[in-house]
């Protein structure tokens, strides 16, 4: 069912967000954030930013819509769980899968098996990536970090918007480097010319990636990348601006290429603080075989 509160603020200078989280309490500043993005949340009949900072005598709505009902059928396919408790799961998802459904994949995805899985997952505002806190592109492989509770999805989407938690990926890429390390600090955002793809812009988000060479081939490269911030397709992206595209990429990579199946890239670490503990977790997994027989084939031709 739809809620409606209506607040009076007392007390100058609290951000919005925590102001209504310590207000009502079934709302985390996760959620909340989502709802002043909808246009949910109005202060004064103004619909101001999650860092506005309240004054006394501001007069607060908020609209809390019902959740989507959840229609996704839980599906009974292998999962590789890296470590799992009552508050997370760690998953080192295949490459060609997707994370969740969308109008092109409706079934088939990571949170269909999730559910077969576990009845326990965070919910989510749209309904159709349940427990999702972060997402790796279909033809990515590698380590996801999945909530089962709302607790533990606003403590780890924390982590991720604070940048304390560690991701780090294995990517061969085309092209050798003349240094063995560097940082690509450009804004991402829609390409203007192709709405598939996105596109290093002025008009973009914050985007860094840290990378460091690890070997080097005839015309490849092995690198380990670092991420920052995580916008959609960074890594492809930046690697691509900066002339050394993914290997395999079928969307910013050329099309001579290595052969496989989409871009050679690996989500290979990842790390966290438990959401309730706040104990360090940090795991790690190979690259899947067809990636480690292709760096076997290119220190062949070495």
């Amino acid at each position: 069912m739809p809620e409606r509160y209506e607040l009076e603020v007392a007390n100058e200078n609290e951000r919005l967000d925590k102001f209504i989280a310590e207000k009502i309490s079934t709302l985390s500043r996760t959620r909340i954030k989502e709802l002043v993005k909808d246009n949910h949340i109005l202060v004064n009949g103004v619909n101001e930013k999650v860092s506005y900072k309240v004054q006394q005598g501001d007069h607060i709505v908020v609209n809390v819509p019902a959740l989507k009902p959840l229609s996704i059928d839980p599906e009974n396919i292998p999962l590789d769980i890296v470590y799992e408790d009552e508050d997370v799961i760690v998953v080192n998802k295949p490459q060609g899968m997707v994370v969740h459904p969308s109008a092109g994949h409706p079934d088939h995805t990571l949170v269909n098996a999730l559910l077969f899985h576990t009845k326990d997952l965070a919910a989510s505002p749209e309904g159709f990536r349940p427990g999702i806190v972060h997402r790796i592109d279909k033809d990515t492989s590698g380590l996801l970090m999945i909530a089962k509770n709302a607790q533990a999805r606003e403590c780890l989407e924390e982590q991720l918007a604070h940048k304390t938690n560690k991701r780090l990926y294995l990517a061969i890429v085309h092209g050798n480097f003349g240094e063995n390390s560097g940082l690509v600090d450009a804004p991402i955002g829609r390409d203007h010319f192709n709405r598939k793809k996105m596109a290093v812009t002025e008009t973009g988000k914050n985007a860094v990636t840290h990378f460091t060479v690890l070997e080097q081939f005839q015309n490849y490269s092995l690198i380990q990348c670092q991420l920052e911030t995580g916008r959609t397709h960074q890594i492809r992206v930046h690697l691509a601006y900066i002339g050394h595209p993914v290997a395999g990429d079928p969307l910013y990579g050329p099309h001579h290429t290595l052969k496989g199946h989409g871009q050679f890239l690996h989500a290979a670490v990842l790390g966290f603080n438990h959401p309730k503990t706040n104990q360090w977790l940090e795991f790690k997994v190979d690259p899947p075989k067809i990636f480690t027989q292709k760096l076997t084939e290119l220190r062949e031709t070495k």
